[in-house]
């Protein structure tokens, strides 16, 4: 049996219910991505929703929709992170009984803020140690104790509530735009904007953006049937699906011209500079559509464009590896294992004598060999920038340290980062 379709009328139905439950967040112009695109830029601030995320849109709208004796056989949910909050918060405003499965290696930082949005009527379940494994066993439970599975994206009052954003930002910006960047993962958020503007401003032109390690709904639209990716980088883990959504798969066939793949090591450049110049904590879903405004591909001068910033949600304990993703991009990140002398001085040597004031060494791992004269150490070696490599292997080479360069060899550097 076919899925209904969402529908422009649907979405009405979910501004009212949504009404007094979500915030209004602010459509706000940024002086500094204007600048460097020679746009008018206009940023979506769903990081600044009660759960500093869109997913309360479709969550919420999607439990209310119930009728009584659904929501009295109780509901539940897979995730790992905004929607597990959405739901949560939902269920508590509902006074409604909830079980949420989060896969066993989810952050206690996350497990933490979904028991403090659901309260006393959310149950959570660690299960499994893939979001995969987590969702097999809440459709199971779902399906065996005749409960409500509440779908992150696929599903059509779901993807209505996350298209009251596309509402808001029309009334907000009453002239329209010329383009609109909307993050993709299963797929539910785009097919909800692609709804509204299909609707009201046909001619504006919406552009996906996946992570370049996760393109599922890319290779699904261009083999025109849903695929499951079988290698996947879950690093933008709100944004980092197998397999997209039946509906969503089916609206973007339909509608959707341009979908952008950005690489890792932007979106954490992206959120670096989101933090340092404008003072915005962003997660990687959340940057995701603003680190495509360089890769666009047209001339975006004098065009208003608008760009959905989705989510705030990020451990402040990943900040190291943000920041080691995004040296590696800009290719100021090298790391090495170099033979060193087992004499004294050695180090000493390498220091002065190789590198440069401009350079750090910011990784060293090193042990003594007995009854060895030269032994290996990894090294992770920062520059000022990118055109200094290769001054730094003349260097090396000069001073005949013999080293082999780990960058480019992937099964050694998966241990690194």
């Amino acid at each position: 049996m076919k899925k209904q379709l969402p529908s422009f009328e649907g979405v009405q139905r979910a501004i009212l219910q949504l009404k007094e439950v979500c915030k209004k967040t602010p459509l706000e112009l940024n002086k500094r991505l204007s600048d460097s695109t020679g746009a008018f830029v206009f940023l979506k601030r769903e990081d600044l929703q009660q759960i500093r995320s869109f997913k309360i849109r479709g969550a919420f709208n999607k439990i209310a929709s119930l009728s009584k004796k659904e929501l009295e056989m109780g509901i539940v949910c897979a995730s790992a992170g905004n929607h597990a909050q959405g739901f949560a918060f939902a269920c508590n405003h509902l006074k409604i009984n909830g079980t949420v499965f989060m896969p066993a290696t989810t952050p206690q930082q996350k497990t933490a803020q979904v028991k403090m949005f659901g309260g006393n009527f959310v149950q959570t379940l660690l299960i499994g140690d893939s979001y995969d494994e987590c969702q097999k066993v809440a459709l199971e439970t779902a399906q065996k104790e005749v409960k409500t599975f509440i779908h992150p994206f696929d599903d059509k009052e779901v993807i209505e509530g996350q298209a009251s954003i596309a509402i808001e930002m029309l009334a907000q910006q009453p002239v329209g735009f010329d383009y609109v960047l909307v993050p993709i993962g299963g797929g539910g958020l785009i097919s909800g904007i692609i709804t509204v503007f299909k609707s009201l401003s046909p001619n504006t032109k919406i552009i996906g953006v996946e992570p370049e390690g996760a393109q599922s709904m890319k290779q699904s639209l261009k083999k025109r049937e849903r695929i499951s990716l079988d290698k996947m980088d879950h690093f933008v883990d709100g944004a980092a699906v197998r397999q997209v959504g039946a509906l969503p798969f089916q609206i973007c066939m339909e509608n959707l011209e341009t979908i952008i793949s950005v690489p890792e090591g932007k979106i954490c450049q992206t959120i670096l500079d989101l933090y340092n110049k404008e003072g915005i904590v962003t997660e990687p879903a959340g940057a995701l559509a603003i680190a495509a405004l360089d890769l666009v591909g047209v001339n975006l001068k004098g065009k208003r464009v608008g760009v959905l910033l989705c989510g705030g949600n990020n451990d402040i304990l990943r900040m190291p590896e943000i920041k080691e993703r995004a040296l590696l991009y800009a290719k100021r990140k090298h790391y090495f294992i170099i033979d060193f002398p087992q004499r004294a001085g050695a180090l000493k040597q390498f220091v002065n004598e190789v590198l440069s004031p401009n350079e750090d060494i910011t990784h060293f791992q090193f042990s003594k060999k007995s009854n060895r004269s030269i032994a290996p150490a990894v090294v992770g070696i920062e520059l000022k920038t990118k055109d200094d490599l290769p001054f730094l292997v003349e260097r090396m080479k000069n001073h005949n340290f013999k080293f082999d360069y780990l960058n480019e060899k992937e099964n050694l550097f998966q241990f690194l980062i």
